[in-house]
């Protein structure tokens, strides 16, 4: 059976890896040397202020932007306690004009009533007019009312019409007591 090798052992009469090779060493040194210093060179020209740039311009991009943000947030606030004032002038308007409302609404009403109340008072004067006249009539007719009937139940009850002044005569005699 064959012994194993490992794997970092070249076969029998093959060269191990050259990297791995000691002779070439001094070689790879001075191709990394300058593989690093021109890397080096290219990153600290080129790249690094690109990035630099872009940085700088990355923060002065934000702080532009944190400034409009201020200014935006102080005029929303400004706006805002524009809003808040123009709402109570507002509803200190509204109040007003409702108070004056009331207030013109309460004299008209007044006025409505005093003149409903003058109204009544002319409708009652006329009524109580209306009622004295019809009393001083009905008064006037009670007497010969009286009369005639007093005259019917003389001449019912002795079967004679008295004379017309002797009734009235009785009539004002008795209407007097």
């Amino acid at each position: 059976m064959a012994e194993p090798t490992a794997h970092t052992e070249a076969p029998a009469g093959q060269h191990a890896f050259p990297p791995f090779e000691a002779q070439h060493f001094p070689s790879q040194f001075v191709w990394l040397t300058l593989t690093f210093i021109l890397l080096y060179v290219l990153m600290s020209r080129v790249a690094l202020p690109r990035i630099a740039a872009i940085l700088a311009d990355r923060r002065r991009r934000i702080s532009e932007d944190l400034a409009a943000a201020q200014r935006f947030k102080e005029q929303s606030e400004a706006a805002d306690a524009a809003y808040q004032k123009s709402l109570a002038d507002a509803r200190a308007r509204a109040q007003a004009i409702a108070n004056e409302t009331r207030r013109q609404q309460a004299a008209e009403a007044e006025a409505t009533n005093k003149r409903l109340e003058a109204q009544l008072q002319e409708k009652l004067a006329a009524a109580e007019r209306s009622i004295a006249a019809t009393r001083t009539a009905a008064m006037g007719n009670v007497g010969s009312i009286a009369a005639e009937t007093a005259a019917a139940i003389v001449e019912r009850l002795i079967g004679t019409a008295p004379a017309e002044r002797d009734v009235a005569a009785a009539v004002g005699e008795a209407s007097k007591r």
